[in-house]
Order: structure tokens, then C-alpha cells, then sequence
């Protein structure tokens, strides 16, 4: 790891939020709670996650000429993202989420990528020296597989240390990524799907790691999370917090990860540290807006 601060080639969705008792049934018409729009996308959620830590971040990805995307601009600005490498496609519109929030906090998501499958490898060619002059890549599956695969191997011959968040999951291919990437986080859904192995994240994670070459780290929810790499697996427990909505925890992990592997963190210190950022992620509804800052991680921990 040669460079400094954390690229994120990764997906912008504006996120339509709808808040419910419960998932509706099949041909059920349910009554909401809530309604909100909040900025998201796996990619810019990461990247305001990776700043917010600490970290010089800049984002590589594709936005909408519409109202979606000025939003997005606005904020990579005040968070004072490099937006160089984000894109406008005169075609198609940015990409949306629509989440559903359950009172207990649990959510599911159907997202519509629009503009983030317009995303080529010319994309990532237009962003090599911001990839090559980065310490960490951080990477997600809310783009096309090989505009994610190209942007790894620009990282793996640079040096630069490279993340995964296999979200969503991929029904197959993730093999394309064995010896491209250095870890892979996915949760206890992703990491089951990706090894076939359901009930068992640690033994999934070891499989995983096997198959990939690549340290292992499964978040398991309010169970923490489990670190597989090179000496024996070890299990970190969650921080106990009140849980409002759990959209973005996943991104508040790999953001913060991010940056403390990219200060100079060992694996280990940083998945400790993206734990709590995940903890503080879940007191605050919405994914942008519960992105912690180094400050509010650091008094969790201390």
C-alpha cells in the first residue's frame, strides 16, 4: 500500500424510504408509518462514510443530468469529495432505492440502477490515476461485474489495497475476483450466497477465503462480526445500541474501514473501528445522515 486516502468506484441511488409496521404480504396493501428521501447508493454512501472518518476520498461513478444527481454533486461537495472522476449520462436518469424500514428497524431494499449500469470500463480508465495514487479501493456489485473487476486489477498492479462489499450478491462470478482482492466484506446473507453454505458465516468466511485468497470479514448485525484471515478467526462483539434503522450500517463499516486501513491500520484495528462506526450508523434513520464522524467513532470506542 503505496498511496493515500480511499477511492470508491461504487453507485449513487436516492434513496425513497418507507417506513412500516412489517413487510406486506403477497397482493397486500399495507398502511405506511413514514415516508423520506435521503441520499444512498452503496459507492456514495462508502465514500461519505471513508470522509467523514477522515480519509481524503474520491468518488468514481455515474449520476443523472437531473435534480437526483445536482443533490449528490452538492453533497460530495460539502463533504469535500473529489467529484473528478463522477460522471453525467445525458441518457438515463441517477439510480434509485427504495428501501422499506420495519419499526423493529430491519429494512429490505428493491434498487433501479439507471444511470450506475451505464458505468464502462472506460469509466475506470478515465480514473486510473486517481485509483493508482489511492491507499485503498473500496468496491460493491451496484455496478456492472467487469466495470468492478477492472477498476480491482487497476488497484491490484498499483498496490493499492482493495475492498469488496459483494452487494448485492452475485448469483455467480465472484471467483473472477480470486487474487484481485485483499478483503472481502460481505454480511450474513452475502457471504451464505456466495459460498452456498447457509447457518455457518464462519465457516462460509473460511471458504471464502480460501477461494479468494482474501481476508474475510462477515458483519452478523447486532452479533458483531467475524474477522477471517491469515491466524485463527476471532469474533467481535457488537456495541449495544438502540437500533433505529439499519440502512447503511454495511456502508458505515466498509467507509470506516476504509480509512483506518488507509491511515496505516492493521486489519484488525480497523475492523474494531468499523465496527463502531456500524453501532452509531443504526441510532440515526437514513444511510447519508447516520454516517458517523471520526470524532463520535473515537468517543464509542474510548
Amino acid at each position: 500500500m503505496s498511496g493515500t486516502g480511499v477511492a470508491v468506484v461504487g453507485s449513487f441511488m436516492m434513496d425513497l424510504v418507507v417506513r412500516a409496521p412489517r413487510r406486506p404480504g403477497p397482493g397486500e396493501t399495507l398502511v405506511g408509518s413514514g415516508f423520506d428521501v435521503f441520499l444512498g447508493g452503496k459507492g456514495c454512501n462508502q465514500a461519505i462514510a471513508a470522509a467523514r472518518a477522515g480519509a481524503p476520498t474520491a468518488m468514481i461513478g455515474r449520476l443523472g443530468a437531473d435534480d437526483f444527481g445536482t443533490r449528490f454533486l452538492d453533497r460530495l461537495a460539502a463533504e469535500g469529495i473529489d467529484a473528478s472522476g463522477v460522471a453525467i449520462d445525458p441518457d438515463e436518469g441517477t439510480g434509485v432505492g427504495a428501501p422499506l424500514v420495519e419499526d423493529s428497524g430491519e429494512n429490505s431494499i428493491v434498487i433501479v440502477p439507471r444511470a450506475n449500469h451505464r458505468m464502462t470500463r472506460s469509466d475506470v480508465d478515465a480514473a486510473v490515476t486517481t485509483i493508482e495514487r489511492a491507499a485503498v479501493l473500496l468496491l460493491q456489485l451496484e455496478l456492472p461485474i467487469e466495470v468492478v473487476e477492472a477498476a480491482a486489477k487497476v488497484a491490484q498492479a498499483a498496490g493499492t489495497t482493495v475492498v469488496l462489499n459483494p452487494a448485492p450478491a452475485p448469483g455467480d462470478g465472484i471467483e473472477r475476483f480470486a487474487g484481485l482482492v485483499d478483503v472481502l466484506v460481505p454480511n450474513e446473507i452475502e457471504v451464505a450466497a456466495l459460498s452456498g453454505t447457509a447457518g455457518d458465516p464462519l465457516g462460509a468466511a473460511t471458504s471464502l477465503r480460501q477461494q479468494l485468497d482474501a481476508a474475510v470479514i462477515v458483519t452478523v448485525g447486532e452479533e458483531g462480526a467475524w474477522l477471517v484471515d491469515a491466524g485463527p478467526p476471532e469474533r467481535l462483539a457488537a456495541h449495544p445500541v438502540a437500533a433505529v434503522d439499519t440502512v447503511g450500517a454495511g456502508d458505515a463499516f466498509c467507509g470506516a474501514l476504509g480509512a483506518r486501513l488507509a491511515a496505516g491500520a492493521s486489519l484488525r484495528d480497523a475492523t474494531v473501528y468499523a465496527n463502531a462506526a456500524a453501532a452509531l450508523s443504526v441510532t440515526k434513520r437514513g444511510a447519508e445522515p447516520s454516517m458517523p464522524t471520526a470524532t463520535q467513532i473515537e468517543a464509542l470506542l474510548g
